[in-house]
Parts: C-alpha cells; structure tokens; sequence
C-alpha cells in the first residue's frame, strides 16, 4: 500500500513537470490507472473485495449517469460539454475513476471525523459519514473547476458563472452526485459490510495513507499557483478573467477548505492513537 501510495504521491505532485516531458494524456493515463489500483487495494483491505466492488460500481454508474443528464439537460451541473475524450457516451473515461478515487479519499477522512459505516450501525454515522465526505469532495472541486474550465478548457461552461466562469448549480449538482454515492454506499456497509468485530480495525497507515494523497491533491493547487502562466482568459459568453485571480482564489479555497479539513482529519487521527493505547491498557 505504500508503494501504491508513493505513485500516486510523485504523479500527483510532479504532473505538470511531467506533462511538459511526456505529454499531459501520458500523464492523466498513469494517475488514472495508480488511483485506481490504490483505491481498490485500500479498499479491500479495510471492507473486502465484494464491498469496493460495490463501491466502485455505484460510483460510476450514478457518476455517469448524471453527467451525461446533466450535459443533455442541464441538471444537475448546468450546461457544459467536455472537449477531451475518448468517452463514455458525453463523459471522458478518466472521470469516473476519478470520482472513485476521490470520493474514496473524502469517504476515509469522514470516518475518520464522523466514524466508521459497519453492519448495524447507527443511522447517524450511516448518513452523517456520507454527508461530511460530499463536503470533502466538493472542496476539491471548489479548488479546481475555474482552473480546469476556465483556463486549460477541459470543459466549458456554456452560460459562464460568476465563479470565474463557473455556475453556482455545479457546486450543487456535485454536493448532490456525490452524497448520492457515498450515500448508497454506506447503506450497503449498514446492511451487508463486515460485521463490527469481524476484520481487523484499520491501522495508523491505512489512515495516513488516504489522508497523505487528499492532502497532496490540495498540494497540487499550490503549485498551479506558484507556476501558473499570468495572463487573461475569457469563457463561454465572453466575460474576461485574469488567470492571476483564479489560482490565488483556487489557493485560498484550498488552504482554508481541504487543508483544513485535512487537518481536523489528522487531528482526529493523533487524538484517537494517543486513546488508543491508554484504552488497551484498561
């Protein structure tokens, strides 16, 4: 798992090095395939095989679904349409994972502040993990959509948005997607995971390992910041922005959005390891 972990880690934090020397679809191909590796082995470890199948399944299917909806309809992100591919149906193949792979990491720093979703537990863990992890997930898409749409066009916004071209029904759209998984998720763990006492308790590392790769993931916005080119860009309808004000906005939503929640993540990790050993002891 470290090995998979240390992957992921230099893939995510030398990307746009990288993407200059090999091409960045070389690039998004590796994340894709490390991310996806990591979390299926993570996951299998900590709720078995069956259930990260369970997971991973629910995760693009609904995923997917609601990205294509909402690129026909309009609901639930608003009106875009993506200018990469190749696809599934309207949806590049990498996304999926990609909301797999994320989602899982929001999924472990919400049990981490929340709790653990096992066979029979309380309707307030089975719902409030969900719900915290949408937050978590959200945050990342917080710190990257400008950047992603509005200036490398990966997908276009065709109405603009007031978020430096980005709407406010995104945001929404992905609260909503995302509580939807991680949702049915949990319900699956509630009636049908491992009983309680049945696998091992996750260790420190299986802990540390998750939380390492959302805390890199924000790392990356910080260096889009610290390298990103200072020009203007101008979306859908128009409307100009400086590219300046979308990686110090991006910036400042990662520092006082993922990295705190990493850090009441890891908080919550240091406090439970130093009960942990007192508790064994009685």
């Amino acid at each position: 798992m470290w090995i998979a972990t240390s992957l992921v880690l230099i893939l995510l934090l030398t990307r746009n090095l990288l993407s200059a020397g090999i091409g960045g679809s070389v690039v998004l191909f590796a994340q894709t395939v490390c991310v996806t590796v990591f979390t299926l082995l993570h996951g299998s470890r900590r709720y078995g095989w069956r259930a990260i199948l369970v997971y991973y399944a629910v995760t693009l299917l609904v995923s997917n679904i609601l990205e294509n909806l909402s690129i026909l309809t309009g609901f639930p992100f608003g009106n875009y349409h993506y200018t990469t591919g190749p696809k599934l149906f309207l949806v590049p193949l990498a996304i999926g994972p990609f909301y797999a792979a994320i989602g899982y990491l929001a999924w472990t720093i919400a049990t981490l502040l929340v709790g653990e979703v096992r066979r029979g537990s309380g309707r307030l863990t089975a719902i409030g993990t969900p719900v915290v992890a949408s937050f978590a997930m959200v945050a990342w898409d917080l710190a990257m959509d400008p950047t992603r749409a509005t200036i490398q066009k990966f997908w276009i916004w065709e109405n603009s948005g007031g978020f430096f071209g980005v709407p406010l029904v995104n945001f929404l759209g992905w609260s909503l997607t995302t509580y939807l998984f991680l949702q049915v998720f949990a319900l699956y763990l509630r009636r049908c995971g491992p009983e309680p006492a049945a696998p091992p308790a996750p260790t420190i590392a299986s802990h540390v390992q998750p939380l390492l790769l959302y805390a890199a993931i924000a790392g990356t916005f910080v260096i889009d910041f610290l390298t990103g080119e200072r020009t203007t860009v101008t979306d859908a309808l128009g409307q100009t922005w400086r590219t300046g004000d979308i990686y110090e906005t991006s910036v400042l939503t990662t520092i006082y959005g993922m990295i705190f929640i990493t850090v009441l993540a890891a908080l919550s990790l240091a406090r439970r390891s130093a009960v942990a050993p007192a508790g064994s002891a009685t």
